[in-house]
């Protein structure tokens, strides 16, 4: 019976992203694909370390536990390695009992064209040519960072922090920023507080993880365990826009926090995300020291 991707909420991640094979890409760059083979069969029974994007899968796969009779989300394994190097990631995944079974093995080659062949709703890898070219296709991607010092704890919801222009909205009034300065910025917004933002590449994720909010509950018949924050550097009057665009999106966004430029990292460690998405490398590397952080590239 064939199986559809449809009506999911679909997260392809790569195996680095997933799991700590920094030791093995080194090995890759430095040594050569032959000595890489050879290490990763040797070690084919040494279970890998959690990577940058294991809490979030791990906690995201926790939900289809709520719903016994149908899955809400699927996990696709999307490597660079072969189908011979890559029995260290399944044997990894069955020891952390991840219900995960789908993956993409390319054996070297680039990944970009198969992202669409899965129905992504999300693509996080290390790989920033795999996830430019996600995010040129129309797909959610995000780079990730290394993992903080401090992981994520296992908390019972979900958490996970948005930036906002360039990442839920279109990066329009960012460029405008950019190009024109604070004060260009100010009055675009002020002229066009009433007009919805343009959609940007994480605004279609958004929309589906508000879905599973609204429309599913704990088995206990609680709220869904999943929680959502906006973390901007926007601030007064530019936030009249964004409060007014997921409005009409009929968006309902958990948290909301309005930094005027003061830096994200106290605010992120206090909400405590299992991922934060920004666009700005600079925000990216002060918050990968706190919490688990995804750079989202500008679509090109």
């Amino acid at each position: 019976m064939a199986f559809s991707l449809d009506n999911l909420l679909v997260i392809g991640i790569s195996s680095r992203a997933l799991f700590d094979l920094e030791t093995e890409e080194a090995i890759f760059q430095n040594e050569g694909l032959a000595v890489y083979r050879q290490h990763q069969l040797a070690h084919e029974n040494t279970i890998l370390k959690p990577g940058a994007g294991f809490a979030l899968v791990k906690a995201l796969l926790h939900l289809n536990t709520l719903t016994p009779d149908h899955r809400l989300v699927e996990v696709v394994i999307m490597s660079r390695n072969s189908s011979e190097t890559s029995l260290r990631i399944f044997n990894s995944i069955k020891h952390y009992g991840l219900d995960i079974s789908r993956a993409a093995l390319v054996g070297g080659a680039s990944l970009s064209p198969y992202l669409q062949a899965f129905n992504l709703s999300l693509f996080l890898s290390l790989h920033e040519d795999d996830v430019q070219a996600a995010i040129n296709s129309g797909v959610a991607a995000a780079l990730l960072y290394r993992m903080p010092d401090n992981p994520q704890q296992e908390l019972e919801q979900i958490r996970i922090a948005f930036d906002g222009d360039a990442v839920i909205f279109s990066d329009e009034s960012e460029r405008i920023f950019q190009e024109q300065g604070i004060e260009a910025f100010e009055q675009h917004e002020r002229d066009n507080a009433s007009k919805p933002l343009p959609e940007g590449p994480f605004a279609r994720l958004l929309v589906a993880l508000s879905y599973l909010q609204n429309n599913f509950k704990s088995p206990d018949g609680r709220a869904f365990p999943l929680r959502t924050a906006l973390v901007t550097a926007r601030s007064s009057p530019a936030h009249e826009r964004v409060i007014r665009t997921l409005r009409a999106w009929n968006i309902a966004i958990d948290e909301t926090f309005f930094m005027g430029g003061v830096h994200k990292s106290a605010v992120l460690a206090a909400f405590k995300p299992h991922m934060f998405f920004d666009d700005q490398p600079g925000h990216c590397e002060r918050a990968s020291s706190v919490v688990a952080t995804g750079r989202v590239p500008i679509k090109q």
